[in-house]
Parts: C-alpha cells; structure tokens; sequence
C-alpha cells in the first residue's frame, strides 16, 4: 500500500498508512525505509525524516546499507537542510556513482551549480565514472551556469559512451542548450526523438516557458493532449506557470479544473503553482481560497502563498505570512528567504531584510546563496548603506 501511494504521487497517504504501522507495532524494515524517504523529501517533511534517520541509525546494519544512506542525503536535500545531507554523505565509506548522483542533485535542488559541477570531477578523482543518471542530473547545471563548452563536454561523454537514445539524456541535453540560449538545438534533439514520454514534453514545456515564448508553450501543451504522452502533476504545474506569467486567466482556470478532476491539488508544487498563478494573474483571494483549502500545508505552499502577496504589493502581508508560517513549526527553505529577502527588496525594507537573513543563518543554519547575497547587496546599496552593501557583495565573490 505504501509503495503503491508513493508511485502514484500520493505521498500524504503513504506517510499516513507509515504512522498507523508504527502505531500497530510494526517496525519499518529497509524495503519500507527506502521507499519513503523520497515521499518525505517530497513534501519537505524534515521533522519526520530526522525521526526517520535516528531510527536508521538505531537499527543494527541499516545505516551501512547504502539505498538507505542515499535516501537519506535526497531526502536532506530536498528539505533544504544541505549540510545533514553532506553529513550523512561524508559519514559514509562505501560511497558510490549513485550516492556520488545524490549529492549532485541536492546540489542543483538548493541552486549550488558550481558545486555540482565540482563534484563530477571528485566523483571521478575517486574512480566513479558518471553514468546515465549523473550526466542527465549535471547536464541541466551546465545551463543554469551558461557553461555550454563544459554541457558540450558532457555531451560528446555521453555520444562516447553510447547513451543515445536515452530520453533521459536527450530531455536534458534540451534544457541545457535552452538554457544556454540555444533553443534551435533543443528544438531539433526534441524533434529527433522518436519516443517522447512525459519527461521531454515537459521539458521542452519547461524550455519554452522560461524564455517568454508562452504561444509556443501552449501550442505544444495542446499537442501533447493529442500524444500518447498525457500531461501530468508536473506538466500542469508548468503549463500553469505559463499562464500565472502571461496572464492568460481561463487557461489558468482550465488547467486548475483538470487538477481538480484528476485529484492532483494536494500536491506541494501542484497546489504551489496554482496559488501562484492566481496571484500572477492578480486574483489574491483565489489565491487565499487554494491555500486555505490545503489539509496539510508545506514550506513549498507558505512560499506560494507569500510570493502571490509579494505580486500584489501586499509586502507586510507576505512578511506576516512568514510570521505565521514559522508559528506553525513549518520550516522554511532556501527559496522561501529567496523569495521573502525579493520582496524587501521591492518594498525597501532594508532592516526586515537583515532580519530575515540572519533568521536564515543562524536559526535555521541554511546556506546563503549567491542569488541571496546579490539581493542583499543590491537593496543595501539603493538604501545608501555602501559598507554593509560592499560586506554582501564580497561573500557574492566567495
């Protein structure tokens, strides 16, 4: 039953049916372990994974095996919490490709490319060689960092080592060349693909969407809904994205009723997408009206709902919102203070946005990225204060 709601996305569920069996008396073995783990990273469940890892570490043997340790390192960082996932990575001795992948990814998930650039070649310095899975997990790093001679590197790799044709491969070598600018080469390996699934839709979805061409991304939307491939949870959510950004209402409003016939509102980022579309869109009571309909809200919600007030100009809203959303123990993660430090930078508010930095340091021990650094830097400077400016614009350069 667990694996069974954790395949088909309904992660509440499997947690659920995971309590009432500890509840029983009946222990968790590693099958169970395994498969819940990505279910808690999902819905950024921190708490539970922590209860999760000192059961593991309490268990003869388990901790050593590593389909436990390398769920334990997603989960971490999936939770934001990056330095309990290099923890448990560090602590191994019996690292391999796929905890070498693990890493990589929580890397990219919390948005510290160079390092997960770094770490292809420390995986190789110990004698791992990337396979299908690292070079589709680093591929799309080489396009957020605009590393297209490194992503081209990669990509003659993966032509030596006969990769091809691995959706996987191709899907991602059509984000990094999008997201180096070369969209007539993501067009064309999307084109060449002969057995397009759900993944490549989306992320030829994705592509168009990131770069502003919405009619096209609409256009391939509708052409999917003719394919064998049906769009799902995290098509919606993109094509969403697509219509919060273009302001195209009832498409929005089409999309959130096919997530209400298929039962995929409870979904973090499906339910995150839809309150941000709506505040896109300028309807922040619609917005309000999701969000207060969520049985169990995450960090990823709280974050929706404070960006849609952040749209709308309602700053001290959003800034209580993430008052209230820390009352109720949810912890926030990196893009939460992303998204908050954005909007004291819009608003002016220089000293709530110290605040809120040192919130994110020191009570929540999360790393600073370079994106929260330039924020800071940025409305430190617009205020006239050049030597705390100069302070964040140094720590940029780190």
């Amino acid at each position: 039953m667990i694996a069974g709601f954790s395949h088909n996305r309904r992660q509440l569920e499997a947690l659920d049916y995971v309590r009432w069996m500890v509840q029983e008396g009946i222990h968790p073995n590693s099958v169970i372990l395994t498969t819940i783990l990505p279910v808690i990273g999902e819905v950024q469940a921190r708490r539970i994974g922590q209860e999760v890892h000192a059961f593991i570490l309490k268990t003869k043997n388990y901790f050593t095996q590593l389909p436990l340790q390398t769920g334990l390192i997603s989960m971490y960082c999936k939770c934001g919490d990056m330095v309990s996932g290099r923890r448990v990575f560090y602590s191994s001795k019996n690292r391999n490709v796929i905890s070498w992948t693990a890493l990589m990814s929580g890397y990219v998930s919390n948005g510290r490319f160079e390092q997960a650039l770094r770490s292809v070649v420390w995986m190789q310095q110990e004698g791992f060689k990337p396979d299908v899975v690292t070079v589709a997990t680093v591929l799309p790093v080489c396009g957020k960092l605009g590393a297209i001679n490194q992503g081209k590197e990669i990509h003659s790799y993966a032509v030596r080592r006969c990769f091809f044709p691995n959706v996987s491969v191709t899907t991602s070598l059509v984000k990094m060349y999008s997201d180096c600018g070369i969209m007539d080469y993501s067009v064309k390996l999307f084109d060449a693909l002969e057995r397009r699934n759900v993944i490549s839709w989306t992320a030829m979805l994705d592509s168009y969407v990131e770069k502003g061409f919405t009619d096209e991304a609409f256009q391939l939307f509708r052409s999917m809904q003719l394919s064998k491939s049906r769009p799902d949870s995290i098509t919606l959510a993109r094509i969403l994205t697509a219509c919060g950004e273009s302001k195209a209402l009832r498409h929005g409003k089409e999309i959130h009723g096919q997530l209400l016939k298929k039962r995929l509102e409870s979904i973090p980022f499906v339910s995150a997408a839809t309150i941000k579309m709506y505040g896109s869109c300028g309807l922040i009571h619609y917005s309000r009206s999701v969000f207060d309909a969520l049985s169990i809200k995450g960090s990823m919600t709280w974050t929706s709902i404070i960006d849609a007030h952040g749209c709308n100009g309602l700053y001290k809203d959003a800034i209580r919102l993430f008052e209230e959303m820390t009352s109720h123990g949810c912890t926030p993660n990196p893009f939460t203070f992303t998204v908050l430090l954005s909007i004291c930078d819009k608003a002016g508010f220089a000293d709530e946005a110290c605040r809120i930095f040192e919130v994110m340091t020191r009570k929540y021990g999360l790393d600073v990225s370079e994106e929260h650094c330039s924020i800071m830097a940025g409305l430190l400077s617009s205020c006239g204060r050049s030597a705390e400016a100069e302070r964040y614009a140094r720590l940029v350069m780190l």
